[in-house]
């Protein structure tokens, strides 16, 4: 699975895209919103772990997500 940070301009905040090996879409949220329904993504018990990756992600550079 890989995320990307994308950059929101005036009104529109920044949001987080998880994606998986084929870079389909999975997840779309904001960075700013507490992290919801993450078993769904095989991430769940991962949340603080994910945050602090969120808060530490450049924008614009795809990563693979490994936690």
């Amino acid at each position: 699975m890989y995320i990307i940070k994308v950059k929101g301009k005036a009104k529109i905040p920044d949001y987080i895209q998880l994606r998986d090996d084929a870079f389909v879409l999975v997840a779309y949220f904001r960075a700013d919103r507490p992290l919801k329904n993450l078993d769904r993504y095989g991430l769940d018990g991962k949340e603080v772990q994910l945050e602090q990756l969120i808060a530490s992600l450049p924008f614009g550079k795809l990563q693979m997500l490994t936690l």
